[in-house]
Protein backbone atom coordinates (compact mmCIF):
# COMPACT_ATOMS: atom_id res chain seq x y z
CA UNK A 1 0.00 0.00 0.00
CA UNK A 2 2.92 2.20 -0.03
CA UNK A 3 2.67 3.49 -3.24
CA UNK A 4 4.08 6.37 -5.50
CA UNK A 5 1.84 8.56 -7.39
CA UNK A 6 1.55 7.99 -11.30
CA UNK A 7 -0.36 11.25 -12.40
CA UNK A 8 -3.23 11.16 -14.99
CA UNK A 9 -4.26 14.40 -16.77
CA UNK A 10 -7.08 16.07 -15.18
CA UNK A 11 -6.40 14.76 -11.91
CA UNK A 12 -6.66 17.24 -9.34
CA UNK A 13 -3.82 17.46 -6.36
CA UNK A 14 -2.52 19.08 -4.02
CA UNK A 15 1.54 19.79 -3.92
CA UNK A 16 4.14 21.46 -1.96
CA UNK A 17 6.86 24.01 -3.70
CA UNK A 18 10.17 22.55 -3.11
CA UNK A 19 11.90 24.94 -5.98
CA UNK A 20 11.92 28.27 -7.34
CA UNK A 21 13.49 27.76 -11.18
CA UNK A 22 13.95 29.82 -14.41
CA UNK A 23 10.37 30.01 -15.42
CA UNK A 24 8.83 27.32 -13.39
CA UNK A 25 8.75 25.74 -9.76
CA UNK A 26 9.38 22.24 -8.49
CA UNK A 27 6.55 20.64 -6.38
CA UNK A 28 6.61 17.90 -4.17
CA UNK A 29 3.42 15.82 -5.51
CA UNK A 30 3.64 12.30 -3.93
CA UNK A 31 4.89 11.05 -7.41
CA UNK A 32 8.74 9.43 -8.12
CA UNK A 33 9.69 12.97 -9.69
CA UNK A 34 9.17 16.77 -8.64
CA UNK A 35 6.58 17.62 -10.73
CA UNK A 36 6.71 21.27 -12.65
CA UNK A 37 4.33 24.24 -12.75
CA UNK A 38 5.42 26.47 -15.28
CA UNK A 39 4.93 30.21 -14.74
CA UNK A 40 3.11 30.36 -18.22
CA UNK A 41 0.37 28.01 -16.34
CA UNK A 42 -0.80 30.23 -13.54
CA UNK A 43 -2.80 32.57 -13.59
CA UNK A 44 -1.06 36.10 -12.74
CA UNK A 45 -2.98 38.08 -9.66
CA UNK A 46 -5.97 39.70 -10.54
CA UNK A 47 -6.17 37.01 -13.48
CA UNK A 48 -4.93 39.22 -16.38
CA UNK A 49 -4.05 37.22 -19.28
CA UNK A 50 -1.00 38.62 -20.93
CA UNK A 51 2.25 37.17 -21.92
CA UNK A 52 4.83 36.43 -18.87
CA UNK A 53 7.51 39.28 -18.85
CA UNK A 54 10.83 39.41 -17.41
CA UNK A 55 9.24 41.18 -13.94
CA UNK A 56 6.82 38.02 -14.02
CA UNK A 57 9.88 35.77 -13.87
CA UNK A 58 11.68 38.18 -10.63
CA UNK A 59 8.23 38.32 -8.94
CA UNK A 60 7.75 34.64 -9.06
CA UNK A 61 8.87 34.12 -5.41
CA UNK A 62 6.11 36.56 -4.52
CA UNK A 63 3.77 34.68 -6.24
CA UNK A 64 5.08 31.08 -4.56
CA UNK A 65 7.98 30.30 -2.57
CA UNK A 66 9.37 26.89 -1.35
CA UNK A 67 7.31 25.92 1.39
CA UNK A 68 3.72 26.80 0.28
CA UNK A 69 1.12 24.70 -0.59
CA UNK A 70 -1.05 24.75 -3.50
CA UNK A 71 -4.00 22.88 -5.04
CA UNK A 72 -3.46 22.20 -9.09
CA UNK A 73 -4.69 20.10 -11.85
CA UNK A 74 -2.66 17.91 -14.11
CA UNK A 75 -2.03 19.06 -17.57
CA UNK A 76 0.33 16.92 -18.91
CA UNK A 77 2.93 14.04 -18.45
CA UNK A 78 5.98 14.50 -19.62
CA UNK A 79 8.21 11.38 -21.36
CA UNK A 80 10.15 11.10 -18.05
CA UNK A 81 6.54 10.02 -16.12
CA UNK A 82 7.13 13.40 -14.49
CA UNK A 83 3.73 15.78 -14.03
CA UNK A 84 3.23 19.24 -15.61
CA UNK A 85 0.75 21.09 -13.43
CA UNK A 86 -1.66 24.40 -14.23
CA UNK A 87 -3.71 26.40 -11.51
CA UNK A 88 -5.42 28.28 -14.68
CA UNK A 89 -8.86 27.99 -12.73
CA UNK A 90 -9.74 30.38 -9.79
CA UNK A 91 -10.58 27.02 -7.59
CA UNK A 92 -6.78 26.62 -7.64
CA UNK A 93 -3.94 28.15 -6.50
CA UNK A 94 -2.22 28.91 -3.69
CA UNK A 95 -3.88 27.29 0.15
CA UNK A 96 -4.24 29.21 3.35
CA UNK A 97 -4.83 27.89 6.51
CA UNK A 98 -5.40 24.06 6.76
CA UNK A 99 -3.68 20.77 7.75
CA UNK A 100 -2.26 18.23 5.59
CA UNK A 101 -2.90 15.18 6.35
CA UNK A 102 -0.78 12.23 3.61
CA UNK A 103 -2.17 9.19 2.63
CA UNK A 104 -1.68 5.94 0.12
CA UNK A 105 -2.98 7.87 -3.52
CA UNK A 106 -4.21 4.36 -3.99
CA UNK A 107 -6.96 5.42 -1.00
CA UNK A 108 -8.34 8.40 -2.74
CA UNK A 109 -11.39 7.20 -4.83
CA UNK A 110 -11.83 9.09 -8.28
CA UNK A 111 -14.61 10.93 -8.72
CA UNK A 112 -15.95 14.10 -10.64
CA UNK A 113 -15.51 16.34 -7.94
CA UNK A 114 -12.37 16.42 -5.39
CA UNK A 115 -13.34 19.86 -3.59
CA UNK A 116 -15.95 19.10 -0.89
CA UNK A 117 -17.66 21.32 1.11
CA UNK A 118 -18.55 19.14 3.72
CA UNK A 119 -22.33 20.25 5.97
CA UNK A 120 -19.70 20.01 9.53
CA UNK A 121 -18.40 23.32 8.59
CA UNK A 122 -14.95 22.32 7.28
CA UNK A 123 -14.27 21.33 3.46
CA UNK A 124 -11.49 19.31 2.12
CA UNK A 125 -9.51 18.86 -1.32
CA UNK A 126 -8.88 15.07 -2.06
CA UNK A 127 -5.85 15.06 -4.20
CA UNK A 128 -5.63 12.35 -6.45
CA UNK A 129 -1.65 12.08 -5.13
CA UNK A 130 -2.72 10.88 -1.33
CA UNK A 131 -2.30 14.59 -0.05
CA UNK A 132 -5.35 15.58 1.62
CA UNK A 133 -5.67 19.22 2.72
CA UNK A 134 -8.74 19.98 5.42
CA UNK A 135 -9.34 23.72 6.02
CA UNK A 136 -12.01 26.02 7.31
CA UNK A 137 -15.19 26.47 4.95
CA UNK A 138 -14.83 30.31 3.22
CA UNK A 139 -17.76 32.38 4.13
CA UNK A 140 -17.07 34.20 0.51
CA UNK A 141 -15.59 32.78 -2.68
CA UNK A 142 -12.66 35.05 -3.28
CA UNK A 143 -12.72 35.32 -7.27
CA UNK A 144 -10.47 38.64 -7.40
CA UNK A 145 -7.35 37.51 -5.92
CA UNK A 146 -6.36 34.76 -9.13
CA UNK A 147 -5.71 32.38 -6.37
CA UNK A 148 -2.76 33.93 -4.52
CA UNK A 149 -3.91 36.02 -1.21
CA UNK A 150 -4.21 33.69 1.45
CA UNK A 151 -6.11 34.29 4.76
CA UNK A 152 -4.56 34.31 7.81
CA UNK A 153 -7.01 35.51 10.08
CA UNK A 154 -6.88 33.50 13.22
CA UNK A 155 -9.04 30.30 12.76
CA UNK A 156 -11.72 30.02 15.61
CA UNK A 157 -11.62 27.10 18.11
CA UNK A 158 -14.78 25.56 16.79
CA UNK A 159 -13.42 25.18 13.64
CA UNK A 160 -9.96 23.94 14.53
CA UNK A 161 -12.24 21.57 16.65
CA UNK A 162 -13.83 20.26 13.33
CA UNK A 163 -10.63 20.12 11.46
CA UNK A 164 -9.00 18.11 13.91
CA UNK A 165 -11.70 15.59 13.89
CA UNK A 166 -12.04 15.41 10.32
CA UNK A 167 -7.82 14.66 10.76
CA UNK A 168 -8.22 11.84 12.81
CA UNK A 169 -11.39 10.18 11.21
CA UNK A 170 -9.50 10.40 7.81
CA UNK A 171 -6.57 8.80 9.94
CA UNK A 172 -9.09 6.05 10.82
CA UNK A 173 -10.36 5.39 7.40
CA UNK A 174 -6.58 5.11 6.49
CA UNK A 175 -5.70 2.92 9.36
CA UNK A 176 -8.50 0.26 8.33
CA UNK A 177 -7.87 0.90 4.59
CA UNK A 178 -11.59 2.49 3.93
CA UNK A 179 -11.65 4.23 0.68
CA UNK A 180 -11.59 8.08 1.34
CA UNK A 181 -14.66 10.12 -0.67
CA UNK A 182 -16.93 12.75 0.72
CA UNK A 183 -19.87 10.18 2.29
CA UNK A 184 -17.23 8.01 3.56
CA UNK A 185 -15.37 10.98 5.68
CA UNK A 186 -18.39 12.49 6.47
CA UNK A 187 -20.84 9.07 7.51
CA UNK A 188 -17.22 8.53 10.11
CA UNK A 189 -17.19 12.45 11.13
CA UNK A 190 -20.71 11.91 12.39
CA UNK A 191 -19.94 8.27 13.66
CA UNK A 192 -17.18 9.97 15.69
CA UNK A 193 -19.06 12.68 17.47
CA UNK A 194 -19.84 10.21 20.73
CA UNK A 195 -16.14 10.40 21.02
CA UNK A 196 -13.68 12.94 22.40
CA UNK A 197 -11.35 13.99 19.11
CA UNK A 198 -7.69 12.61 20.96
CA UNK A 199 -9.85 9.36 21.94
CA UNK A 200 -10.50 8.93 18.09
CA UNK A 201 -6.77 7.57 17.13
CA UNK A 202 -7.45 4.55 20.00
CA UNK A 203 -7.64 1.76 18.17
CA UNK A 204 -10.64 0.56 19.27
CA UNK A 205 -12.24 3.36 18.78
CA UNK A 206 -10.80 3.53 15.22
CA UNK A 207 -12.27 0.08 14.61
CA UNK A 208 -15.65 1.04 16.23
CA UNK A 209 -16.48 3.83 14.04
CA UNK A 210 -15.19 2.81 10.58
CA UNK A 211 -17.28 -0.30 11.13
CA UNK A 212 -20.29 1.98 11.81
CA UNK A 213 -19.12 4.05 8.37
CA UNK A 214 -18.80 0.80 6.29
CA UNK A 215 -22.20 -0.37 7.60
CA UNK A 216 -23.80 2.86 6.65
CA UNK A 217 -22.24 3.28 3.15
CA UNK A 218 -23.41 -0.36 2.59
CA UNK A 219 -26.76 0.40 3.48
CA UNK A 220 -26.20 3.34 1.10
CA UNK A 221 -25.85 1.08 -1.58
CA UNK A 222 -28.02 -1.51 -0.47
Amino acid sequence: LVSRYNGEVGDIVVGRITEVQQKRWKVETNSRLDSVLLLSSVNLPGGELRRRSAEDELAMRDYLQEGDLISAEVQSIFADGAVSLHTRSLKYGKLGQGVLVQVSPSLVKRQKTHFHDLPCGASVILGNNGFIWIYPTPEQKDEEAGGFTTNLEPVSLSDREVISRLRNCIVALVTQKLMLFDTSILYCYEASLPHRIKDILKPEVMEEIVLETRKRLLDLEG
